[in-house]
Order: C-alpha cells, then structure tokens, then sequence
C-alpha cells in the first residue's frame, strides 16, 4: 500500500563517518562484554543514534556494515576528513573488540526508516536563491561534473575550457550515477546511506537534502521530472521523493506475491514507459511503477473481462505510482534496456548468462550467451553494419561482449587485458573507451574501434595506479578520464587524436557526467 504523507522542514546535516552500504555476510558475534552498550552510548550514539539507526552518522547493524574492513582501526584512529574522530585513548584494545562485536548484535525488531523519520530529516537550504539563468558564462548543457569520492566533493567543470566553476561536499560514499532533471538544470546525488542531495547548476548552490533510506542503492528520475525514486536495501522499499521540494511522496514496501520481502537492488528511469523499473534482489520479479496520473489499470491477478468498463478482476492498481508486477524465473540484478525501453535485458545472480525480458507482454524472449559476469549497467550501444549492437564488459574475465539487438545473437567478443568495468563511446567517434578497473592492468585504457572491434591503442599514462571511467563533452570532442588515487587528477583527452590536453588535479575522482550527454541518453552513455 502506498503512503502519501506531507513533508516537514527539521534540518538534520550529514558527515557521516565509516562506510555504510552493504550487508555483513556470515556473521558468528562473539559474546560482547557488558560495558559495550555503555560504550557505544557514550561515544557514538550522539552521531549514530542511539537506536544504532543512524543521525548524522551512518546506521551501525550488521544491515548495513556490509564489507566493510579494519572496523577495528576505525574506530581506534578515525576517519581523514570526517567527524569521525578516534578513540584509542579513550578505548583500549578490548572495549574496541568489544563494541565491534555489540555492532554485530542484530538491533531488536526489524530496522525501519518511516516516512515520519524521512520527514523529518529533511534539510533545506536556507540560504538558496534560484538564480534566473546561469551564473556563469559557459553552456550549462556541458557541465561536467565529477565524483570525487577522495573527500566525498563534487566538482563542477565547464566543459568547454575545463575551469573548476564550482566544488561541493556531497553525503558520505556517493552511490548509483547523479541523475540531472530533464531540463539539465538540477542534479540530485544520493548516497550509500539513504542520503539525497539536490543542487542546482545555474546557482552553482545546494538546494537541500533528506534521508530516504538507511541502504540505499541508486536513483532513477521520473520522464517528467516530477519524481525520484530512491531503491533501498534496508528497509526493503522503494522511495518516491517531489523533486520540487525532496519530500516524500511515496513509500512503497516491497514484498513478492508469495510473500517474501525483498531488497530493490537498483531502480532504472523508463521515460519512453513513463514508469520506473525495479530489479529486486530478493524475488524472481520485476516490478514496474507508473509514474503516468493515467497509467493502468495493471492486474496483479486473475482477469475475468478485459471489457471496457468492466471490474472483473483481482488486485488491480492504476494511476500514479501503480505497480505492475511481472513474474521471472529467477531474480536479476543488473539491468540493460533497448533504447525504446521495450526490453529489459538483465543478468541472473550466478553472472553466468543474459535473459532477455520483453516488458510489453512480461516474459522472456531470448537467452545470451554471457558467462563472466557481464556489468549491463555499464552496457553502451552504437550503430554497426546498418545494426543496433550492445556491448558490455565483464566484471570475472578479460573480454568485452557485443550483441547484435535485431535478433540477440553474439557479434563477437573483445579480449582486453583483464576484467573492465565501465564502457563509454559517442555517437560522433569511432573508438570505445573500455577501462580494465580490475587486476594487474588496472592502470590501462583500451580504445577499440566500433566496426573492426580492434584495438587501437591502450593509454597507460600512470604505471600501477587505478585509470578508469571515461565521459565524453557534449559534442564528443574531448574525453575525460580519472586517475583513480587519492592523489588523483582527471585527464582529458582529444578525442581524435587521443593526445592529452589538460590534467586536474582532484582527489580520488571517480564518474563523471556531462550534463547533456545524460539528459539525450546519448549513444555510448550508460543510462
């Protein structure tokens, strides 16, 4: 059942202090002392909460430490660049021990983040004016921004002369890709605990920002950017927040039909659908929601008459926000679609094959042949031949796929250098820009050419550190990639000639994303 509730204005600020995100696997807690209740009381409940949910630090349950390593050391010397201070005069080695087991207790009850919570947290900026048209002379339509994930910044680049026009801190392990609004003048970034943030480009100032979740995964914008969903791992939901304002407009539990409650692992935008797409973790289903007033009616049952006028069924939900449900074979985690967003195409849990899933009638049309876990999120398309062809790396083997979309046969496989993660291209260039982000090669870039699938040239600019994740201008004339360190800097290509023009010096940058190029779901832009 949908939640519709009003939003209120309490300011709560975010410097969140160990990385939240994803869930702790195989926990065996040893037994935890008595004093580490006292502990976690008196030295972290003031930014963690004291029902270990979270404030203006992340939430401390088994939930949300995820994989995260040398908690120990965390808590013992701090965070650089956070509130997180340390705490080795304070505790020693075994009240350390200690509480690190009481974060592993599993919290009483089932964590929750109610719509009352998500009110409340939100935050605006009271200090913003819209400014009437962009405050400085560059076109707004290639801004390029940059995660700098080194000290949780966003830098804004002009993308004509590359100038720093702004830099911004963001919550704590931006996660997921910013998503702009349609018009190209608002972006919003969330992060891995259930922050979102809105800033606005032409002010080159935030807006606000409010926690829509405890674990959040990414966020999708709705066609007419009205609407942001927000998938959560923790609770198990989808948010829908007003753009306008952040505040909640809807609260959606997510739960299959045989019961079972589920993890949205990622929520994609539809706009040729108008309606958002909901890989769920937990359950062979895919969820669509209508973000169209006029949508449905979508039958979750039996259907006795499809007449005109008629009732004659079971379970049915229209308008906005009304869910479809369509019934897999087994849950897929990564999605891919066609650019009429007709098809779906997804990656089962084992990463060893491609199921394609026609979202017009619900059900499966093809198989690929994709063993190796293909990251579809990362999945481009370019025009080949007189065909549409995908391509997608794959996160367990050195290769790039390419699949033809007229009829889903395999046009031929790239080996590279070793395991890649992100794919970019531009519809005015003939090369890929393929990274190889995992293993020993990290530190190369393979460009491949569209139609031989050759490579052309590897860049190595940087022996031993990570170079990865490229983003085009708007006119696809010069190419941005990051070195990957602490001590990093993004570099930027001429597209043609693959001669570097300028470097900038960033902390740990990580995506980047032309303001155009996302807002067009331009060819070679991940969507």
């Amino acid at each position: 059942m949908i939640r519709r509730i009003a939003s209120t204005d309490l300011a709560v600020l975010l410097l969140a202090a160990l990385p939240a995100g994803l869930g702790l696997a195989a926990l065996s807690a040893g037994p935890v002392r008595a004093d580490a209740a006292a502990d976690y009381a008196e030295h972290c409940a003031s930014c963690h909460g004291d029902d270990r949910l979270g404030g203006t630090g992340p939430a401390l349950i088994p939930d949300t430490l995820g994989r995260v390593r040398g908690i120990e050391t965390v808590i013992a010397q701090g965070r650089p660049l956070t509130q997180m201070q340390g705490f080795a005069e304070e505790l020693d080695s075994d009240q350390i021990a200690s509480l690190v087991d009481y974060l592993k207790q599993p919290v009483e009850g089932h964590p929750g983040w109610s719509p009352e919570q998500v009110a409340e947290s939100r935050a605006m900026n009271a200090d913003y004016v819209a400014a009437p048209a962009p405050v400085f002379s560059g076109d707004p339509m290639n801004v390029t921004l940059v995660v700098e994930t080194g000290d949780h910044h966003v830098s804004v680049l002009d993308g004509d002369s590359f100038e720093v026009l702004d830099r911004f801190e963001t919550p704590f392990a931006v996660h997921g890709g910013p998503k702009f609004s349609p018009d190209g003048r608002f972006v919003y970034i969330m992060s891995r605990d259930g922050w979102v943030q809105k800033y606005d480009i032409w002010s080159l100032a935030e807006v606000g920002r409010v926690r829509a979740g405890l674990n959040s995964r990414n966020i999708a914008m709705s066609h007419d950017g009205k609407w942001l969903a927000v998938a959560n791992y923790l609770p198990a939901s989808l948010s829908i927040l007003s753009t306008e304002d952040l505040s909640l407009a809807a609260s959606l539990p997510v739960t299959a039909r045989d019961g079972t409650e589920s993890r949205v692992s990622a929520v994609y935008q539809a706009p040729a659908r108008k309606s958002f797409v909901l890989a769920l973790k937990d359950a062979p289903e895919i969820w669509e929601i209508a973000t169209d007033p006029d949508a449905g009616p979508f039958h979750d049952g039996f259907v006795h008459s499809h007449e005109k006028g008629m009732t004659e069924a079971l379970g049915a939900e229209a308008g906005l926000f009304a869910r479809r449900r369509i019934v897999i074979e087994e849950p897929l985690d990564d999605f891919f679609f066609t650019p009429d967003y007709r098809e779906l195409i997804g990656t089962n849990r084992d990463g060893d094959k491609g199921v394609v899933i026609n979202l017009d009638v619900g059900r499966r049309i093809a198989e690929l042949p994709l063993p190796g876990m293909p990251h579809l999120g990362s999945g481009i398309t370019w025009q080949r031949d007189g065909h549409r062809v995908m391509a997608t790396p794959h996160l367990n083997e050195g290769v790039l796929s390419v699949i033809d979309m007229t009829d889903w046969s395999l046009v031929g496989q790239v080996k590279t250098d070793g395991p890649g993660f992100f794919l970019r291209s531009h519809d005015s260039t003939p090369y890929v820009w393929a990274d190889v982000f995992i293993g020993d090669h990290k530190d190369e870039m393979h460009i491949i050419d569209k139609q031989s699938l050759e490579i052309v040239q590897t860049l190595k600019p940087f022996p031993g550190k990570t170079f990865a994740h490229a983003e085009f201008t708007r006119d696809g004339s010069h190419v941005l990639v990051s070195l990957w360190e602490d001590d990093g800097a993004v570099l930027i290509y001429d597209a043609a000639t693959l001669e570097e023009v300028k470097r900038l010096p960033m902390r740990k940058p990580s995506g980047k994303y032309n303001v155009w190029n996302k807002i067009t779901f331009e060819d070679g832009t991940s969507h």
